[in-house]
């Protein structure tokens, strides 16, 4: 997939605000594959949903939401069950993670899926991210930070053509967040894929080459 498309979409909710000044809804946009864009919003502006429009999650809009000038409102459950497992990859803002469970585990449901990253590799990642006494521990148990890298780790053991974080470190220091920043674009940049990161306020230090506003 070589890009995403928004056209003239608008959030039901929104429809009949007269005060609507944004650079996403209502507009002709375009993500592309290889390019790095922050969407900054307001709290109530909309960035939880346009990240479920982006995925399929939601579809209670106007316009069009297009990968490739595919109308994605005509695909199935099939369609968006590959979409996710091979073209986009999502760090959801709420982690979706599996509270019971290790942190290696919760890494691993991905990866064995997909068999995308050994194991070797993922361990670097939870030392890079100074979380290596943590591989076994329940995720339960780890600060909402801890958790946040392990959503990230699990998010990079797929391929895809886009990944998108939802505020991905709102809960890291600084020194974390660049890691954390360092390690997603290495690997989108091996991968060649699109970054969309969003942000209520912190957000990854990072050459954005295009900044929207919500």
């Amino acid at each position: 997939m070589e890009k995403i498309q928004l056209h003239s979409v608008l959030p039901q909710v929104f429809a009949q605000r007269e005060d609507l000044h944004s650079e996403i809804w209502k507009q002709d946009v375009t993500f592309e594959k290889g390019h790095l864009y922050l969407v900054e919003a307001e709290s109530g502006s909309g960035k939880s949903t346009f990240c479920s429009y982006v995925l399929g999650y939601r579809h209670d809009y106007s316009g069009s939401v297009m990968f490739d000038n595919d109308v994605t409102a005509n695909y199935k459950v099939s369609d968006w069950v590959e979409m996710r497992k091979r073209h986009i990859s999502h760090l959801f803002q709420e982690l979706r993670l599996f509270p019971e469970l290790t942190a290696m585990e919760n890494v691993e449901i991905k990866n064995k899926i997909t068999g995308f990253k050994s194991r070797e590799q993922i361990l670097q990642w939870f030392d890079m991210l100074g979380i290596a006494d943590k591989v076994d521990a329940k995720v339960g148990k780890m600060s909402f930070g801890q958790q946040q890298r392990v959503a990230m780790m699990r998010a990079l053991c797929q391929p895809f053509d886009f990944i998108l974080a939802d505020e991905p470190i709102s809960h890291l220091d600084d020194n974390n967040s660049r890691i954390m920043g360092e390690i997603m674009m290495k690997e989108a940049k091996e991968q060649g894929a699109g970054v969309i990161v969003t942000s209520i306020g912190k957000h990854m230090d990072l050459n954005y080459e295009h900044i929207f506003r919500l």
